[in-house]
């Protein structure tokens, strides 16, 4: 087993859209909201949410149950530990590249768009 010393934590919220890969989600199974979502409205929707969790008005766990695109949203978000190689590489870069607590600005992926709280 790779050793903890070079695994992240993260938790993340993700807002698909038309040019996500996977047009379709647990909450929208016919993905008819993704297909007629730009990037343009994922990012402002996300922007919106990152600012009610950084200025405390929400916690991320609870926009992340309710929000997310990612099946991770019944754990609140939590991805767990992971280390280098098993995330879309501009996911990853973000998350390493942030202090634990810290939340990421907007974060492009194929699956869509994110924000990250890295976690441990």
């Amino acid at each position: 087993m790779a050793s903890s010393g070079n695994q992240v934590k993260a938790s993340h919220i993700l807002i698909k859209h038309q040019g996500s890969r996977r047009k379709a989600s647990w909450k929208d199974p016919e993905g008819r909201i993704i297909k007629n979502t730009t990037r343009e409205t994922a990012v402002s929707q996300l922007k919106a949410l990152r600012e009610d969790i950084v200025s405390g008005k929400s916690k991320f766990e609870d926009i992340a149950s309710r929000i997310s695109d990612c099946s991770s949203a019944k754990r609140g978000g939590d991805l767990g530990p992971f280390g280098r190689g098993q995330m879309q590489k501009p996911f990853e870069e973000a998350t390493y590249a942030l202090k634990v607590g810290e939340i990421s600005d907007i974060v492009d992926t194929d699956s869509g768009v994110h924000i990250i709280m890295r976690t441990g």
